[in-house]
């Protein structure tokens, strides 16, 4: 797979560079290859400054600059200016544009003392909305090598090579020996080039600093996600459905406080004990709102206090409900709420769970005041499939909001998220601002191996100023986890069982990624991601664990697991 720097293109980016970026970047015959999107150029052979679309590096071939065009309509006027699209007419032509993109980055590498003898430095157009091979007419401005069109995104690899072949060639008959001693940089001069084009560099960005912008920008976002509430506010019931991160908990507890605030009194159940427990911990001097889990609240109606010994699932799943039913019916309006509000939905909504919601609140599901909020995307960590269908037949007349703004990841974490889990629709926008860093991927041949690696990745994290209580170790396993299992003395002292409260200071929290569902972390270490370790439904717990990293995200993930699970993608 081809290295795309960055690894995702911004929710504003043109269609056609959209376009284009898909087609390299799913495409598998493209190894060793580095793809650069977006790249400014502070010094331009002729602007202040100006940008490269794509500059494609292949090792052994070349180095190719495109300048893509998303226009419908390509017009060449006679009096030689273009008319793009709806655009202006501009005698500044794309060729042109390519041409001095690609004179002004081989005039750059120069003065950083890349040899780039014998590679062939080429530019080209890439006209995504139409056939411009065939539409446009012989010229002498430019070769026909050097244009690209709507149906090479087809096989983008292929249509690159065929310029890289043709432009060769052209300047092998131009050139006296240009190919002499071989063509093209080799694999390290390939990650040279790249690496002056685009250096990697950090900010001198302050660990307090970046609290209080994570912290500022969350509240924003939160403000803003309350608009979604205003615009169902007309309806009796609203089903609330989005990907992790997309504000949904926040929106429960605020929806919570609207409800109380018109004098009545309800319900605000979950499914997750951590949610629970910091539902209750931020809400608790609300009057008139019993906030819990919903296994919980059953154990309250039923006056079972505690559980004696491990209970097995018919207990949860059939016993239970059975006797929170019958002590709804006996006490009747007694204990049925006003409205009712539920988190994590998706986890709930089996038939015998929806009858015991439908006598939790006064109408019932069909007419009663219940606000859910899902992730129907991959959060269903138990296989409930038909949770949605079950939720509509119970409320027919139930309204459907979709929320699919990220408010929680930085932008690469969410849309890293977005190609690893095929999420449809997915996230359509971001609203916390990029910093650069790209979540890091480490593979494994061994497990043994994972625990030298939690070390260099905590103390890395660490090394960039964050706290070791901001930082978070998820796995799919329990007992078994690299976290509970290692023998390296330091983790043993710093790694401590995440039990819902916030992490001490000096503290390590440490978790299951089921437990930690719904909750969130500024960083976090994946682990144990082998598809012979991981639970069933391993798609989900790689979904729901890479989504709780709000700024800093590493995965421990097995070398045979890479291609498997994600693809080839890593």
């Amino acid at each position: 797979m081809a290295r795309m720097i960055p690894g995702f293109y911004p929710a504003d980016a043109p269609p056609g560079e959209k376009a284009v970026y898909a087609a390299i970047q799913k495409n598998s015959d493209t190894n060793d290859w580095i793809v650069l999107h977006s790249l400014g150029i502070a010094d331009h052979v002729r602007q202040v400054e100006g940008e490269a679309d794509f500059v494609v590096i292949v090792p052994r071939i070349g180095i190719l600059v495109i300048e893509v065009k998303s226009h419908l309509t390509v017009n060449r006027r006679g009096d030689g200016t273009w008319r793009l699209g709806n655009d202006a007419p501009t005698s500044r032509g794309p060729f042109q544009q390519a041409s001095e993109a690609m004179h002004s980055l081989r005039h750059y590498l120069g003065k950083q003392r890349i040899d780039l003898h014998s590679i062939p430095m080429l530019s080209a157009v890439w006209f995504t909305g139409v056939r411009a091979r065939t539409m446009l007419p012989p010229n002498p401005e430019w070769q026909n090598w050097q244009v690209l069109d709507s149906e090479d995104l087809k096989s983008a690899p292929a249509a690159i090579l065929r310029t890289f072949n043709a432009g060769t060639k052209h300047l092998n008959d131009k050139i006296r020996y240009f190919s002499y001693g071989g063509l093209g940089p080799s694999k390290e001069d390939a990650d040279r080039i790249a690496g002056k084009l685009r250096p990697k560099f950090e900010l001198a960005m302050v660990s307090g600093d970046r609290r209080s912008a994570r912290e500022s920008q969350l509240i924003t976002f939160i403000e803003e996600q309350f608009l979604a509430l205003d615009a169902a506010g007309d309806n009796q019931s609203v089903l609330f459905s989005g990907p992790a991160g997309s504000g949904k908990t926040l929106l429960a507890m605020e929806s919570a406080r609207r409800e109380l605030a018109s004098g009545k009194h309800g319900r605000l159940l979950c499914f997750n004990r951590f949610i629970g427990q910091r539902l209750s911990a931020e809400m608790s001097d609300l009057q008139g709102l019993t906030v819990s889990t919903f296994h919980q609240d059953l154990l309250r109606l039923t006056g079972l206090a505690r559980v004696q010994g491990n209970p097995s699932p018919r207990f949860w799943n059939e016993e239970l409900p059975e006797r929170a039913m019958e002590a709804l019916l006996e006490r009747g309006d007694a204990i049925t709420s006003d409205f009712l509000i539920v988190d994590e939905i998706q986890d709930l909504a089996t038939d015998a769970y929806l009858d015991v919601l439908d006598l939790m609140v006064d109408g019932g599901l069909k007419e009663g005041r219940v606000l859910f909020f899902g992730d129907f995307e991959r959060q269903a960590i138990y296989e409930n499939e038909s949770g949605r269908e079950l939720i509509r037949a119970r409320a027919p007349h139930m309204a459907s909001h979709m929320l699919l703004h990220n408010c929680r990841n930085l932008p690469r974490i969410g849309y890293q998220v977005n190609l690893l889990s095929g999420l449809q629709p997915g996230y359509r926008q971001f609203r916390r601002l990029d910093d650069g860093v790209d979540p890091t991927f480490h593979k494994y041949r061994d497990t043994k191996d994972q625990s030298g690696l939690l070390v260099t990745a905590i103390r890395s994290l660490k090394e960039e100023g964050y706290d070791l209580s901001e930082i978070v170790v998820l796995s799919p396993q329990r007992d078994g986890s690299t976290a509970a299992t290692t023998t390296d003395p330091w983790l043993r002292q710093v790694l401590k069982p995440a039990d819902g409260l916030p992490a001490r200071p000096g503290q390590v929290q440490y978790s299951t990624i089921h437990a930690f569902k719904g909750l969130d972390s500024p960083a976090v270490v994946v682990t144990d991601l082998g598809r012979d370790t991981a639970a069933y439904n391993f798609d989900s717990l790689l979904y729901i664990g890479l989504t709780r990293a709000t700024d800093r995200l590493i995965v421990l993930i097995d070398n045979t697991t890479v291609r498997k699970a994600l693809g080839g993608s890593l």
